[in-house]
Formats: structure tokens, sequence, C-alpha cells
């Protein structure tokens, strides 16, 4: 109360006798507090449903360029059938590892998710592996692939940040093998396309 009347400049409720009784402008606030009261209750009320037709607006979605570019025509099939007025704005990886979630600069983020807030809430939609791309007629595919020959190749790492070390040179090391990383690139679509062109091995979710 004594907030209120600090910010309405008003004591808004006076003494009269033994009971407190409103002043003129907590009267002329009643009915419009009691909207703004109706309407927050509707907004938080948990289980609103939302017409996904009724829906414009965009939602903005983080994920690597190889997951985005395979889920982006599923999700243009189902916002034109189901919610026309939504569109997708599908950011890179630049902001993972950090606050984008809970200040609200994404929407939704996809990709191997280690550093939930409190709020967060995170679903596990697939584990995937990794498999190595070469182009057709690669010197790797004639012959058996033994851990040292896949070493020896040159190879493409892919990484945001610019790393040229990963998960497979710690595998690698185990074995005592160091491989040959000739490029680092920020994409996977990227680093496929340098290595249908290429002797460059590539790893592939």
């Amino acid at each position: 109360l004594a907030r209120l009347r600090r910010v309405l400049q008003d004591p808004l409720l006076v003494r009269a006798g033994q009971t407190m009784v409103p002043t003129p402008r907590a009267q002329a606030l009643r009915e419009e507090a009691a909207v703004v009261v109706r309407a927050l209750g509707a907004l938080l009320s948990p289980g609103a449903s939302v017409d996904p037709a009724g829906l414009n607006c965009t939602f903005t979605l983080q994920a690597a360029d190889l997951v985005g570019a395979a889920l982006a025509p599923g999700l243009l099939r189902l916002s034109q059938r189901e919610a026309p007025g939504v569109s997708f704005r599908i950011r890179a990886e630049e902001l993972e590892a950090g606050p984008a979630l809970r200040d609200g600069r994404i929407d939704l983020e996809i990709g191997a998710i280690d550093h939930v807030d409190p709020e967060t809430q995170v679903e596990e939609l697939v584990s995937l592996r990794m498999v190595a791309a070469v182009r057709s007629g690669h010197p790797l595919t004639e012959g058996p692939l033994t851990p040292d020959r896949f070493a020896a190749a040159q190879h493409v790492v892919v990484s945001r940040r610019g790393r040229f070390t990963g998960p497979l040179d710690t595998a690698l090391a185990e074995q005592g093998l160091h491989r040959r990383v000739s490029v680092v690139l920020p994409g996977h679509l990227a680093a496929m396309a340098l290595a249908a062109r290429s002797d460059i091995v590539c790893l592939v979710p």
C-alpha cells in the first residue's frame, strides 16, 4: 500500500472511524484495476489455448547449418498448413552456450544442450552418430579402412569457434594417432562441399 501511495501520489485508503475507506482516486481506479487483473489472470493461467492459424509472428531457431537445412522443409510445410502467418529465422550456433534463450534472442535451440538455465525446458529429440564423408573414388574407399589410414588422410574440421581439434582427436590419441587437419570451416554444408571436390575427409552427423 505504501508503494502504491508513492507511485499514485494519493493515500488511496483513509481511516473513517474504525474502518478504512477508499479515496475518490481509489474509487476511480477500481474498474481499471479490475480490467488489468482479469487480463493478467487470463495471460498467466496455465493451459491457455493458442490457435496457430491466428498467429502472425516470427520464431527464431538456433541450429547447426546441416540441422537447419534438414528441418526447414518440414517446418515450412507445417506452418503453411496450420499457421500461415508464422515465419522462421534460423540462426547459426554463434549464440550457443550463452544466455540467448533467457534473453529472448532465440525461441528454440536445437543441438547438444549442456548449459541449461533453471527455467529452460529440454527435450531429447534424437541421438546422432558421426560418419566420415569422402568424394566418390577417394583413396580411402579402396581397401580396408584402418585407423592409421584414416588419421593419415587430410581432414576438414567443422568448428564455429575455429578449433582444430575435437572428440575424434581424443579418440585417435588413445590409439597413439594424430590426424592431419588441413582446414577449419564453420559449417557442415561448406565442409561437405569441399570434401566433394577434393581428397578432404569430412565428419558429418
